[in-house]
């Protein structure tokens, strides 16, 4: 696709993967953008600005005050200009002071002023990457709303080997023209979606509930607000980080809850995308008061919960269009097939337990969609935001006889 008329920021950050940002530049201007490149102090030490600055055929922006008059650079202004900023590399300092409101430099003045979409490529050692604050900050940023281009493995700097790598400008290239390509393409539908696990009280401390974190379903949601849809959120308790004031949000806990609440909306939506981990069984009767252990053993009477995927797949009208997934362990491809069927979905998208960095609370993913229609796609192992986008490729691809 040629970005004419596209308009991208393009932040720099101090990581020795600092060179690959020239020749994002170079490709990014070759395809047609308008590229503005912003520069950390750290950042100068990895790659001279002159670099940039010719590629891009714009001045390289470091500094708030603009020339020896005392002229300023305005933030305001070029986080008002830009159609997608991207901060490629994103070092782990950056990082920290993004997911905490820090605001010490150019770069991070502009990025708390963007109204556009803000994506970070991120690179650094894999311990670095894989150290707690760091995915805690990431989690954090995402949580935002930012997009993550998850790194990459192979060789890093240190002579180590591993996840660490900023992905490369081609790929980076590839999401951009991806995202101008699709965006909008859901405006004016109506999405609901369901995310996180339930929890089915045994007493008033106690519950029954499951692994899932809801990540795979907030990616989904972002996904479909970014291309233009208007979402509706029913989520069980989860603890990742949300800006729910960008949806149409609703906690709820017990599966009967998510129930009535999905139920109330349904008929509205054009999209309805069955992503939470519900608890096919509740207790029975719920004890007033804290259960003492007494004895050496305890049993609980449990209820059948309602399948509200079943249920409100018996209710779908035929210019709505149903999503399933399917977490299995065993003949992984026959229950998710089944399940499509048995549920009236469109698509299911099927998790398995037994794929290396796919499932529960994990930041990656790797799934197979199947269709009513018959087709199959399998996904490379790739971050959840990654996975969504490709999961609303297949919905808008499937749905084109419905949502018209």
């Amino acid at each position: 696709m040629n970005l004419e008329g596209k308009r991208i920021l393009l932040g720099v950050t101090g990581s020795i993967a600092a060179y690959k940002s020239a020749f994002l530049v170079r490709l990014l201007v070759k395809a047609g953008a308008e590229v503005q490149v912003i520069m950390t102090a750290s950042a100068l030490d990895f790659i001279g600005p002159l670099t940039l600055a010719t590629l891009s055929k714009h001045p390289v922006l470091h500094t708030f005050q603009k020339d020896e008059t005392g002229t300023w650079n305005n933030h305001v202004e070029l986080g008002l200009w830009a159609d997608l900023m991207i901060i490629a590399p994103l070092s782990a300092n950056t990082l920290g002071k993004m997911a905490n409101g820090l605001c010490d430099n150019l770069l991070l003045a502009t990025y708390l002023s963007a109204r556009c979409p803000v994506w970070v490529a991120p690179a650094m050692d894999l311990d670095m990457y894989q150290h707690p604050s760091v995915r805690k900050n990431l989690a954090t940023i995402q949580g935002f709303g930012n997009r993550l281009l998850d790194a990459e493995s192979g060789e890093l700097a240190s002579g180590l080997s591993g996840q660490g790598r900023m992905m490369e400008p081609e790929k980076i290239l590839e999401e951009i023209q991806r995202f101008f390509e699709s965006k909008g393409d859901f405006s004016g539908k109506k999405v609901a979606l369901t995310m996180g696990p339930t929890q089915e009280a045994i007493d008033p401390v106690r519950f029954i509930s499951n692994h899932s974190s809801g990540k795979m379903g907030l990616a989904l949601a972002e996904a479909f607000l970014e291309r233009g849809a208007e979402v509706w959120v029913i989520s069980g308790p989860v603890a990742i980080p949300v800006n729910k004031e960008k949806f149409h949000w609703k906690d709820v806990n017990s599966a009967e809850e998510m129930f009535h609440a999905a139920s109330a909306i349904h008929s509205q939506m054009d999209i309805v995308v069955f992503t939470a981990a519900v608890a096919d069984y509740a207790p029975a009767t719920v004890a007033t008061e804290k259960i003492k252990k007494d004895e050496d053993a305890m049993q609980i009477r449990l209820k059948k919960n309602v399948d509200i995927a079943k249920d409100l797949g018996s209710k779908k009208q035929p210019k709505q269009f149903h999503v399933g997934f399917a977490l299995e362990t065993e003949n992984e491809e026959f229950h998710a097939k089944e399940k499509l069927q048995r549920k009236n979905f469109d698509l299911i998208v099927l998790n398995s337990m037994k794929e290396s960095g796919a499932g529960f609370r994990l930041d990656t993913n790797r799934v197979t969609v199947f269709s009513k229609n018959g087709g199959q796609w399998k996904s490379p192992l790739a971050s959840k935001s990654e996975i969504a986008q490709l999961i609303l490729d297949h919905i808008k691809r499937e749905s084109s006889w419905t949502l018209i």
